[in-house]
């Protein structure tokens, strides 16, 4: 697998275990969410480029909004690549979206972040965990991608 996905991956593991586990700030909730986003961001260049080498897909250099237009039509049988398109156009939003902080530095560490005139996403612990699940389960299938 490609050395970058394992950096990345790496890193946000630590972010996730070890930095918000004893910082409990929700920077470091964004800076996970920024990982997150770089991870799935290479790893969908990784498994773009291996099935266009093979020839199963059209080799074009995309747009980022083309490429998640490729994921969605070459891999649209594949659940796990397919969970993780909605959480990665998520996390690309967050930067730009208006954010609440509370519970710093406590266990409840929260972070809301509205999306919408009426929707607000409270990004904690629990939600972190259902994150990471997807994207773990997403690494995985790019892993069996690119081995094959």
């Amino acid at each position: 697998m490609d050395e970058e996905i394992i950096k990345e991956k790496t890193s946000a593991d630590h972010l996730m275990y070890v930095s918000l586990k004893y910082t409990k700030t929700c920077d470091v909730i964004l800076n996970l969410l920024a990982r997150w986003k770089s991870l799935i961001e290479i790893s969908f260049d990784a498994i773009l480029k291996k099935r266009c080498e093979e020839g199963k897909i059209p080799c074009i250099h995309a747009t980022p909004k083309q490429r998640i237009e490729f994921i969605k039509k070459y891999f649209a049988k594949n659940e796990a690549i397919q969970n993780v398109v909605p959480l990665y156009i998520f996390f690309k939003r967050v930067p730009d979206l208006n954010k609440t902080r509370s519970g710093e530095f406590r266990k409840n560490v929260n972070l809301k972040v509205k999306v919408g005139p009426t929707r607000v996403v409270d990004i904690n612990m629990e939600k972190l965990g259902e994150y990471y699940d997807i994207v773990e389960k997403f690494i995985e299938e790019v892993r069996k991608i690119l081995a094959n």
